[in-house]
């Protein structure tokens, strides 16, 4: 049966389930999450910023990447949370087109991981020289060209997008509104639209990825050139977070968008990016911190101050 276009003014998140125990169990564990996520990554940024031994290059891009996770986290564990005790499911065009928007945060991010790669690579093969060869202006630059090549494909995406005709009803099955499900309510999705999506796979996560990958492996031939065992797991330890970051990150992603949209899974694919919109935020602030030693004493220093 063709369904029959018409002007959507709003749309309808179901959300993960429909029983009311259900929800109301989600709504905890998000608001759990959301806690943890906003507390980690402003602790982490004022440390960042009050602690004088934390003003390197490399806790400058840890602290632009919690910045992101906070405003990301912001935009949709709210709207989450909201539409587990809520009768009102609904967002308006607006709100989803802004949620779509702020997509530009997760591709920032992409840039930044690729960029902080970049800087452990520079940390390990030329330490002596690791202070003048990332500069601050050459920090700046990178992560002005994160936030810019983030921003610019999130309204390249946006506006191919929300110019796509809308048809039959306007329920979204997912809790934000991602391209998947938009994808599965548009009637005539163009393959110039597939070549979008792919372009931005391309600039988003392959071409980032790619430079990890370069970076790594001069990353690993400097390993290798370090003599005692103890130098090289110290070496290796400097960028391990980082590693871990990536790994879950791009693969939660890669995992999404790297497919044809006739394999979309909607009840797969919401646990999946669940992942990087909720539990990522809240887990990079651990990553960087927990075996990191510098942290650790800017904690105390940060606790010690307080409780006088």
């Amino acid at each position: 049966m063709e369904k029959v276009n018409h002007t959507v003014t709003e749309f309808i998140l179901l959300g993960f389930s429909q029983d009311p125990v259900m929800q109301l169990i989600l709504f905890v564990l998000f608001l759990i999450v959301y806690s943890m996520t906003m507390v980690g990554n402003i602790t982490l940024i004022v440390l960042i910023y009050t602690d004088s031994r934390l003003h390197t290059p490399m806790y400058f891009f840890i602290g632009n990447l919690s910045f992101l996770d906070l405003w990301y986290s912001s935009v949709y564990t709210p709207k989450i949370m909201v539409t587990c005790v809520s009768e009102d499911k609904s967002i308006s065009f607006a709100g989803c087109v802004a949620q779509f928007f702020s997509a530009g945060l997760a591709y920032s991010e992409c840039y930044l991981l690729a960029a902080m790669a970049y800087d452990r690579y520079v940390a390990i093969s030329n330490p002596l020289l690791y202070a003048q060869a990332m500069s601050r202006w050459l920090c700046i630059c990178l992560v002005g060209i994160s936030y810019t090549g983030g921003f610019v494909n999130s309204i390249i995406l946006t506006s191919n997008t929300f110019t796509l005709n809308f048809c039959g009803d306007n329920i979204i099955d997912d809790f934000f509104c991602d391209v998947p499900p938009l994808i599965k309510l548009a009637c005539n999705v163009k393959d110039s639209y597939q070549e979008v999506l792919y372009f931005l796979l391309a600039s988003n996560v392959i071409t980032p990825t790619l430079l990890i990958l370069a970076s790594y492996l001069f990353i690993i031939a400097a390993i290798l050139r370090i003599r005692s065992t103890q130098g090289r797991l110290k070496a290796f330890s400097t960028c391990s977070s980082h590693l871990i970051s990536v790994t879950l990150y791009y693969g939660s992603i890669l995992y999404i968008y790297s497919r044809p949209s006739s394999s979309y899974s909607l009840e797969r694919d919401k646990i999946v990016s669940t992942f990087y919109t909720v539990l990522f935020p809240m887990l990079n602030p651990m990553i960087c911190s927990l075996r990191n030693k510098d942290v650790k004493e800017a904690l105390k220093k940060l606790c010690k101050m307080t409780a006088s």
